[in-house]
């Protein structure tokens, strides 16, 4: 019912994500496919998105995801909340177009950054960087020395920050691709994909995919998904097509009609997440994933969001993956008691994903701390 005052508890909410994030059952699907149902993949840490693929799969081969990155099917480019994302081809374009403008004003983040932007201004920088790359692709690095010789006296390393967020540029492979490693070379989007910038991005569609993914959800909690504000007139604009709810706060709930909202009883297994795991940085409100006190444990002073692991769908502790050539090892911190039940769980789970992520490992060891 579009009206609708039911309330939606904590745990509710909690599996109706789960579900809409394939971490109830594994789903079949090439992988390409699940990164548009997820609307991109936090991917500030390289290779994360593959474990974020491996713990919502039934099956996955890494070499998919290189593959496309090579097609350029998939691309690397910071759009959401200002980090590295790997999206779509299509979403790439989309999504950048509708986080271009969020993006320009964190050029303008910092008194040093702003002081810059007074003697350079933004749309001269842009035009320089956009010559100098060309049909090629370059580091920022390579770029500073051209930057330098543009503007001397400047800072070539805040110049080139302001291009690395306000110009479109994707990470072209090898970075990002498994097995491989390499510094960030930078193309840009139209160049690298063929296609020309969005100028008209459609939010609208943009959200009704952000809550089929991680809905149910508070404007407030697109908003902090996005890194976007002032969404409120959107959503009141889908208000005819989708239903609400309220959490226990009393706070409005939008959701897709259709959308999967299991019930509360049924059962979550044992999950371990990726580096950095959207689910965990979806929403305004993280109760429906992640208890407070356990999310200040995961807190670091540089933003680093480790592996979680997942108990009755709910975060219970943090994970640190070793591999060598001949050696894996997962060591496990939970922040909570773990019953023997689930203890055999996580350390089935454990094991599946060090067979994952050093296949050729002769020795594979849990740490659990």
């Amino acid at each position: 019912m579009p009206g609708s005052t039911e309330t939606m508890t904590a745990r509710d909410l909690n599996r109706a994500t789960l579900a809409r994030q394939f971490l109830l059952d594994p789903v079949t699907m090439p992988p390409t496919e699940l990164v548009a149902h997820l609307v991109g993949m936090q991917g500030q840490a390289p290779l994360a998105p593959y474990f974020g693929l491996w713990s919502r799969l039934a099956t996955f081969d890494p070499a998919t995801i290189g593959d496309a990155l090579h097609d350029r099917t998939l691309v690397r480019i910071v759009t959401l909340r200002g980090t590295v994302h790997l999206h779509t081809r299509e979403d790439a374009h989309t999504i950048r177009a509708l986080t271009q403008p969020m993006l320009e004003r964190m050029v303008r983040g910092t008194k040093e950054s702003r002081d810059l932007l007074t003697r350079v201004p933004l749309d001269d920088l842009l035009a320089h960087g956009r010559t100098l790359l060309g049909d090629a692709a370059a580091s920022l690095t390579a770029l500073r020395p051209a930057l330098m010789e543009r503007w001397p006296g400047e800072d070539p390393l805040l110049l080139s920050r302001a291009i690395n967020y306000a110009l479109p540029l994707v990470q072209i492979p090898p970075r990002g691709v498994w097995g491989q490693s390499g510094q960030p070379v930078l193309a840009l989007i139209d160049r690298w994909t063929g296609e020309p910038l969005v100028t008209e991005p459609d939010l609208a569609t943009i959200i009704r995919r952000y809550l089929a993914a991680f809905g149910p959800a508070t404007v407030q909690d697109a908003q902090t998904w996005s890194g976007l504000t002032r969404l409120r007139d959107t959503f009141e604009r889908l208000r005819p097509e989708l239903v609400t709810f309220r959490d226990e706060a009393g706070r409005e709930l939008f959701d897709l009609p259709e959308a999967p909202r299991p019930d509360a009883s049924v059962d979550a297994p044992v999950r371990i997440l990726a580096p950095f795991d959207n689910i965990l940085l979806s929403h305004a409100d993280r109760a429906r994933i992640i208890s407070e006190p356990f999310r200040k444990r995961l807190q670091t002073r540089n933003g680093i969001v480790p592996h979680t692991i997942l108990i009755d769908g709910m975060v219970a502790g943090s994970a640190a993956l070793t591999t060598s050539a001949k050696q894996a090892t997962l060591t496990i911190t939970p922040f909570t008691e773990i019953g023997m039940r689930d203890r055999d769980a996580l350390e089935d789970e454990a094991y599946r994903l060090l067979t994952f992520a050093a296949p050729e490992a002769t020795t594979r060891e849990i740490a659990i701390t």
